[in-house]
């Protein structure tokens, strides 16, 4: 397994900050500033873990988590998606986990949270 991270967020200030956090642990981080591109990424290249805005200015996260769970590259439909969002409603979370994201995570972004949730599916290389 490798260590390859997929972050879709279109705020650039949450991509520099999950992609500096994500990267002092070892993990390479591949950006996508909207859902389409988000979609097409995974697609074009093997990654290990997709972290998802779902309020994208495209299509939501809700559809990109559909269409990465449909996709024809069958590996995008067991890789581990965790949804971060700053939606923060009864039935948010619910809606994420049915779209075919595997965690729900809240905004702001808790660096410590973050780095426990994914290394929970992909261990970090950088910690021993």
């Amino acid at each position: 397994m490798g260590n390859t991270v997929l972050y879709i967020e279109d705020n650039p200030d949450n991509m520099t900050l999950v992609k500096r956090a994500l990267e002092s642990r070892g993990y390479a981080v591949l950006e996508a500033g909207d859902g389409l591109t988000g979609v097409e990424t995974a697609e074009q290249n093997d990654v290990d873990l997709i972290l998802l805005d779902i309020n994208l200015p495209d299509i939501d996260g809700y559809e990109v988590a559909r269409r990465l769970r449909a996709n024809r590259k069958i590996d995008l439909a067991y890789i581990p998606i965790i949804a971060i969002t700053a939606n923060a409603l009864k039935g948010d979370a619910e809606k994420a986990l049915s779209a075919g994201c595997d965690i729900y995570m809240s905004k702001p972004i808790n660096i410590r949270e973050l780095w426990a949730r994914v290394e929970a599916f992909i261990p970090s290389p950088a910690v021993k």
